[in-house]
């Protein structure tokens, strides 16, 4: 250290030519040179960060929440710590800065105040707050500090008062990442707080957090927002970017988005990079691999008609153009499930997400689909949606389910094919042209033509008569029966389940084992007219019944063991071998159908009159 005083300080000093970097300058600094910005290095701010709410008037969709807090503030009624759950995108984070704002507002000029969420005036911890620079405002990931030791820190200065604000705001984002002993360390504080800290905690995990934390805490369930809201909202982002979209380009980014801002924003983002500040809808689909809406429509009502051809040649069309095979069907799910909701509620077409092809023709198909026919192709669409992306050619596999669904559309449901059966049991269809490709001709669909009625067929054939099935005359014969049709759980039921008090061709009378199931009787009785051919009526009986078949099987075995305990060729071996026991006795009838060696029929016959045993 030198004592020589530094009067050279008061002027100013500038960074030497070849230094770039930072230095300590104790003085008036010199104007510095105007920086030349690199190529390619502007200082932009995507539009999620650029339009980030400020106050709570920005946030959108979560109105119920806005309420419930302003009526809170209004009364008094603050809690002490919030907990804000929603799916990715819906705002937790900023709005828990806004939250935070709210608890330590003040108004520029000094005048008193206590917390409020009219926030269109900034106070004095306002900037800091929103920049996350505020000393009393402290934000944890807890991702990255799930540890006990992270918590302690928060429950040591939790202990002092603020330095500026009126609160200290603890904001402890992806809280369900703690750890078991970090959650338990902070029940207490958490519990009973100092009078000047509040917590806000935000998550997408709303079940991993413990069940203790929530009970302490007051919860904001933020929504998914509405595509028609998201849509407006885009729509005012662009009006001030200066960016000519259009409508159905805003309708398809809202839709992808599934509810999140944070989510149409880059989207939207990447959209207006990829159309150089002018965006169409076509040019917005090719960047997400979307088909066309309106190619979509046409491919369904060429499948609900049958017509093949048509339905192969859009679906290439649209596959050529860049959308992909499992895309093309989730689509056509999509569409399924608009049209099926605007045949039970017409006031749906009023959505301002819809685009006029889908509100227009959507009607249409509603109004000429029936719902047995719209919850099949569903039910086909579904599946075949996981096929595809399975498949090792999804375009082949995607043509397949295009197939299945267009010659399933005209297939009568089962209720019609039974009302068909039991009015008309002998009709067959009417001679006429083939629909086109061979597909199903569209019966279904009123925009098509519709078929012609069926005419009375060629009397046929007598059928040879019915073989009578087998005579059951014990529940030995039912559970022979079971054992033959290879139902083992009914003949596990009718063995242990069931004893025996009446039976009678076609009638038999059961009572129930302890622990038994009283369905068994129903499945006894389906199973016996399906094998037999004959209507069987099995009933439940008050009486007490005889032995289960499993309890005679036991019954017989015991009397066997004991028998052959006393034969004096057993008792002389168990006299022999202390300790030894009969485990089981087996006869030639339990070993029917498996055909032994002779070595080993000799070895099971047992020794001979002549035999002598030594020991």
């Amino acid at each position: 250290m030198s004592d020589t005083p530094r009067d050279d300080l008061d002027a100013p000093v500038s960074a030497p030519p070849e230094h770039d970097g930072p230095g300590l300058d104790f003085g008036a600094p010199a104007a510095p040179p105007a920086p030349v910005p690199a190529p390619g290095m502007g200082a932009y701010r995507v539009l999620a960060r650029k339009y980030r709410p400020q106050n709570f008037k920005d946030l959108i969709g979560q109105e119920a929440m806005v309420r419930t807090l302003r009526n809170a503030f209004s009364s008094g009624r603050i809690a002490q710590a919030y907990i804000l759950t929603g799916v990715r995108g819906v705002g937790k984070t900023t709005t828990a800065r806004i939250l935070a704002r709210a608890l330590n507002y003040e108004p520029m000029d000094g005048a008193p105040g206590g917390p409020s969420l009219d926030l269109d005036v900034p106070g004095k911890h306002c900037r800091d707050i929103i920049e996350s620079r505020h000393v009393d405002v402290m934000e944890m990931d807890a991702a990255s500090n799930t540890s006990i030791n992270d918590i302690r820190e928060i429950i040591e200065s939790a202990r002092y008062r603020p330095v500026m604000a009126r609160y200290k705001v603890y904001i402890i984002d992806e809280v369900h990442m703690l750890s078991t002993a970090a959650f338990n360390g902070l029940l207490k504080t958490l519990e009973e707080p100092p009078e000047h800290v509040k917590f806000i905690f935000a998550t997408t995990e709303i079940r991993k957090v413990p069940v203790t934390v929530l009970s302490r805490c007051q919860r904001f369930d933020l929504r998914r927002v509405e595509a028609g809201v998201l849509a407006e909202h885009l729509k005012g982002i662009c009006a001030k970017e200066g960016v000519a979209i259009e409508a159905e380009a805003l309708s398809i980014v809202a839709r992808a988005a599934e509810g999140s801002v944070r989510d149409s924003l880059s989207l939207l983002d990447q959209a207006i990079a990829h159309g150089g500040g002018q965006v169409s809808a076509e040019e917005v689909r090719r960047l997400l691999g979307l088909a066309d809406k309106g190619r979509v429509i046409d491919l369904f009502e060429a499948l609900m008609k049958g017509d093949m051809p048509r339905a192969l040649h859009d679906f290439r069309d649209q596959y050529d153009s860049g959308a992909d095979p499992a895309v093309i069907l989730t689509d056509l799910a999509e569409f399924t499930h608009l049209v099926t909701r605007l045949k039970i509620v017409p006031e749906a077409a009023n959505d301002a997400a819809l685009v006029e092809a889908e509100r227009l023709r959507g009607g249409e198909m509603a109004r000429g689909l029936s719902m047995r026919v719209l919850a099949r192709a569903w039910q086909m669409l579904q599946k075949g949606i996981g096929e595809v992306q399975q498949a090792p050619k999804p375009v082949q596999a995607a043509e397949m389910v295009l197939v299945r669904l267009a010659y399933a559309a005209d297939l009568p449901t089962p209720d019609e094919a039974l009302r068909r059966l039991k009015d008309q049991p002998a009709l067959s269809p009417a001679p006429g042209p083939a629909p086109s490709g061979g597909g199903g001709g569209g019966a279904r669909l009123s925009l098509a033509t519709a078929t012609a009625l069926p005419q009375p067929a060629p009397a046929r054939a007598m059928a040879p008569p019915v073989e009578a099935g087998p005579r059951l005359s014990s529940l030995a014969d039912v559970v022979a029966l079971a054992s033959e049709k290879r139902d083992l759980m009914l003949k596990l039921a009718v063995e242990t389940q069931v004893r025996p008090v009446k039976f009678e061709e076609g009638h038999i009378e059961l009572a129930l084992a302890p622990g038994g199931n009283a369905l068994v009787v129903q499945d006894i009785a389906r199973k016996l007219t399906e094998w037999t051919g004959r209507r069987w009526l099995v009933s439940l009986s008050q009486d007490e019944g005889g032995s289960t078949l499993a309890e005679e099987k036991q019954a017989r075995r015991a009397e066997r063991e004991e028998g052959i305990r006393a034969h004096p060729l057993v008792a002389a071996v168990l006299a022999r071998f202390p300790g030894a026991e009969v485990v089981d006795v087996r006869t030639r009838d339990d070993d029917a159908g498996v055909a032994l060696p002779p070595a080993e029929e000799d070895a099971y016959a047992g020794p001979g009159p002549d035999d002598e045993i030594e020991y």
